[in-house]
């Protein structure tokens, strides 16, 4: 016996372990089979594609079910919607019966359990009114019908969960759209059942937006409902269900009937209870707050109905009230309450037909202190051509807001509003802009006004406000205010706010706008995250993330007086003209200010019509103080840096292009256009000039702070960063000088410089040997000496040429005397030219002839031919062993001297 039971209990434990073995065994064999059951399933009753990365199965997690699970599922769609996704999902589980695995191709798998996690639907009904969802394939016939019938899936749910999901429904021909986020639901019961009982519990938010309008959003819902299914008549009854909108409770009853042609609909609700804090539960908590410890007196009740048949012509009939009684309601840590609040509202649909949907405020009204709000309102005709008339009037104290209900903390506004405004519209009238058939009538006013929020720089303060409304215009009387050091006083009329407000189109106005100083910076935010050192030499402001930009609903003109306008470090005067805002661009016309002591007057325009801001403009700048003008304006230092060494006035006409950027400041490197300008000065400023030092030390005889710069007139033209300087010319005592060439915005120069030197510069010996020739056209003879100029203005590199005026000046001497020598005979000549090449000289006197004697033998070679040259220099090697000193000889040997010497002597 003992021996029996031993042998009993091995084989149980044999079969144990057997069992177990195939649990942990079977799955490797069979979850690819019945992951591609699946897929062939669903693919071929369906017009889309089932997909997913991997198909696990377990026997032991959900024994002595088989559980499945498959990751990154996607389902996507064919056409017309081509490639897109309706249904994905992180995880997707599936509980079956143990036998649905040994079934075949074609056979219906039944489901028990399925659970979602991370799912996304995305339903979409194009312009043609075609739904992404219809993806049914249609049958052929009754055989098709019956093979249907037995393949695809069969549900035995028992339960089901939703998690961590969302489903956006986008409806372009209605114009709806709808989404439910961040989905909790689960559900229990037998579905497997003719008539069963489905417990669900839901939590989620949701947003509706009607043509762009949104009337939800992200609002909180919570439903927990016990759900009676009759399949059989096709019926789902609520049995017992609560509800939470925000916080507002609610309960309902009735049945939802699917018949073959329409569905029939009768459900009630109500506030299960009417304590005031229903009222505001409604509102969305962010603008409510914690609501708990609010005390308040009165009621609020919400109820409604909705019966009647749904199909494609109707939609069920309503009636959903809201009603409040001379309530009150305090939070306990604000000093104010809000008392004697009457509400009635209805919306209402009797017809069935969604055109026929209307909403009547009958009363709406609250008091705070002795401040009262009152308004009344009838819109009819909600779905169709909907009709508003509507009145509001009131006085208000704006702080008090903040002390009765808990505003946003970014919101911060005092003031005293009046207002008593009536208005009756049509939307097809509006869409249309017949406003001839809207009317609207009634004032505002505003005193004291002050807005205070993070997003400004200062506090705006308007201290009066005076509007009037009429059926065309909203007439501005006064509009007075400031900000920071900004004054400003604005009148003028707006039009076409109702388009404006109800079909996108452009708010249009003419506008005067005085202010005694207008201070730009008083409306920019200070940028904090530019580091340090940023700023490179020419100072060219990285963008900022995002570009300010026109709005383009704007089409207004505006006529602008100011006696005083910073910006950075500029300071405008008496600025007035006219300014047009329009597709994205601001126009200036006539504009003139005084600046540096000088005035200017532009015209040009800003826009932002592009990915990157641009800005043309033609400016008009007379006797404007050079100094003052460099010193402040970043532009002009790119433009004529040298411009910092003159002290006295300037006129200028500059046409300039060019990008901005996101703080609409030029962008340098992008400048485009051309100057002339006339400099009136007659001082330089040597000290911040290390051009003219360097070039003094180049050439003793001349002293550039002499330079007479009296009427100096420059055109120049610039673009990519560069530019360009067409040649002019100066005068420096009886010394012409040319000057040509251009730099680059990081000031890198590059500049040609001619002088005609005259000869009595150059020492004794050159006047000398002029006085011997005696002619008349050496009386304006001069040297041209040239200079390259490069390097930067603050570490100039200056090169001069003098090698080219000793060649020029020894031409035309020999050129002349030649002339005169030849007239008194040939050998003379001779003598003469042999003299000038005489190489015996001593080192010191030749200078290093050796280097330029060769270019005045070229000049020579040229004049006379190489005979002449050889009989010259044969005539120099016989005149060498003469000890008596001819005094041409001396001369042009002075000549050299003269010009590349230290020492000049000047002959008076």
């Amino acid at each position: 016996m003992k021996f029996m039971k031993k042998k009993l209990l091995r084989v149980l434990v044999l079969a144990f372990v057997l069992i177990m073995a195939l649990l942990v065994a079977v799955p490797f064999f069979l979850e690819a089979k019945i992951g591609e059951l699946i897929r062939n399933n669903v693919n071929n009753n369906v017009n889309a594609t089932l997909d997913f990365s991997e198909a696990r199965l377990s026997l032991i997690r959900s024994f002595p079910n088989a559980q499945l699970r498959m990751e990154e599922v996607t389902l996507t769609t064919k056409a017309p919607f081509e490639g897109d996704t309706l249904f994905a999902t992180k995880t997707l589980d599936l509980t079956l019966g143990l036998g649905e695995l040994f079934k075949g191709p074609g056979e219906a798998i039944g489901l028990k359990n399925l659970a979602v996690d991370g799912a996304y639907v995305y339903v979409q009904v194009n312009e043609d009114e075609v739904a992404s969802y219809e993806i049914g394939k249609e049958s052929g016939g009754e055989v098709v019908e019956e093979e249907s019938a037995e393949s695809g899936f069969t549900l035995d749910l028992q339960s089901y969960a939703i998690t961590n999901s969302q489903v956006v429904y986008d409806d372009r021909a209605a114009k709806v759209y709808m989404s439910v986020s961040d989905i909790q639901h689960s559900g229990r019961g037998d579905l497997s059942a003719t008539t069963s009982e489905l417990e669900t519990r839901t939590n989620a938010l949701v947003s509706f937006a009607l043509d762009s309008t949104y009337y939800l959003h992200e609002t909180r819902i919570g439903l927990d409902a016990l759900i009676g299914i009759d399949l059989k008549e096709d019926t789902y009854t609520f049995l017992k269900n609560e509800a939470l909108i925000n916080q507002l409770p609610l309960v309902f009853n009735g049945f939802v009937k699917v018949n073959e042609d329409n569905q029939e609909v009768d459900i009630s609700f109500k506030t299960p209870s009417s304590d005031f804090k229903n009222f505001l539960a409604v509102l969305p908590e962010q603008y409510s707050g914690n609501i708990q410890n609010v005390s308040t007196t009165g009621d609020f009740k919400v109820e409604g109905a909705f019966t009647g048949m749904v199909d494609e012509m109707h939609i069920p009939k309503f009636s959903i009230g809201l009603y409040s009684d001379n309530a009150s309601f305090k939070y306990p840590d604000l000093p104010k309450s809000v008392s004697q609040v009457y509400i009635d509202t209805k919306i209402n649909n009797s017809t069935g037909r969604a055109e026929d949907t209307f909403v009547n405020i009958d009363k709406l009204s609250f008091t705070i202190d002795k401040d009262v709000f009152n308004m009344v309102a009838k819109i009819t005709d909600l779905m169709g051509n909907t009709k508003v008339n509507a009145h509001v009037d009131g006085n208000m104290d704006l702080a008090n807001l903040s002390q009765a209900y808990p505003m946003p903390q970014d919101l911060d506004v005092s003031g005293i509003l009046k207002a008593d405004i009536t208005t009756a519209f049509d939307m097809a009238s509006v869409e249309n802009g017949q406003y001839e058939n809207t009317t609207t009538s009634g004032n505002l006013a505003l005193n004291n006004f002050e807005y205070r929020s993070e997003e400004i720089a200062h506090p705006v303060q308007l201290q009066r406000v005076d509007m009037a409304f009429n059926p065309t215009t909203v007439k501005v009387k006064r509009l007075q205010g400031s900000t920071g050091q900004t004054d400003f006083a604005i009148n003028g009329t707006l039009d076409n706010l109702l388009g404006f407000l109800f079909n996108d189109e452009e708010v249009k106005g003419g506008f005067t706008m005085t202010s005694n100083t207008f201070a730009l910076d008083d409306f920019m935010v200070e940028e904090t995250d530019t580091a340090e050192g940023e700023m490179q030499d020419l100072e060219i402001r990285p963008a900022s993330e995002e570009a300010i930009r026109i709005p383009s609903f704007l089409d207004v003109g505006i006529k602008a007086i100011a006696n005083t306008v910073l910006y950075d470090n500029i300071k405008l005067t008496d600025v007035r003209g006219d300014l047009r805002i329009k597709d994205q661009r601001a126009i200036l016309s006539n504009m003139s200010s005084s600046l540096f002591n000088g005035k200017v007057v532009f015209n040009g325009v800003v826009s932002t019509q592009g990915e990157t801001p641009d800005f043309a403009m033609k400016l008009d700048m007379s006797q404007l103080g050079i100094g003052e003008t460099f010193k402040s304006l970043e532009m002009f230092q790119a433009l004529v840096p040298i411009a910092q060494v003159f002290q006295g006035t300037m006129d200028t006409e500059l046409e300039l292009s060019g990008n901005l950027t996101n703080d609409f400041t030029p962008e340098l490197t992008t400048l485009a256009g051309k100057a002339l300008a006339l400099v009136q000065t007659e001082k330089l400023d040597s000290d911040n000039a290390p051009l003219l030092s360097a070039f003094n030390g180049k050439l003793d005889f001349v002293d550039l702070e002499k330079l007479n710069i009296k009427d100096l007139k420059t055109a120049l033209s610039f673009e990519n960063g560069l530019v360009k300087v067409k040649p002019f010319s100066l005068q420096y005592e009886d010394i012409g000088i040319t000057v040509d060439g251009g730099h680059s915005f990081d000031r890198q120069m590059n500049y040609n410089v001619v002088m005609r030197v005259p000869t009595k510069y150059l020492g004794k010996e050159v006047n000398n040997l002029i006085a011997q020739i005696d002619d008349k056209e050496l009386d304006g003879l001069t040297v041209p000496v040239t200079a390259q100029i490069g390097g930067t203005y603050s570490s100039p590199d200056i090169s001069t040429d003098l090698t080219s005026g000793v060649k020029n000046l020894t031409a035309q001497l020999v050129e002349v005397q030649k002339e005169k020598l030849i007239n008194q005979g040939t050998d003379r000549a001779k003598d003469f030219l042999g003299n000038i090449l005489d190489t015996n000289t001593s080192e010191k006197d030749s200078l290093k002839a050796e280097s330029d004697g060769d270019g005045i033998k070229e000049v020579l070679g040229g004049i006379l031919g190489n005979g002449t040259t050889a009989t010259a220099d044969s005539t120099a090697t016989d005149s060498s062993a003469n000890d008596t000193k001819d005094p041409i000889k001396e001369t042009a040997r002075g000549i050299l001297g003269g010009l590349l010497g230290k020492k000049k002597d000047t002959v008076n």
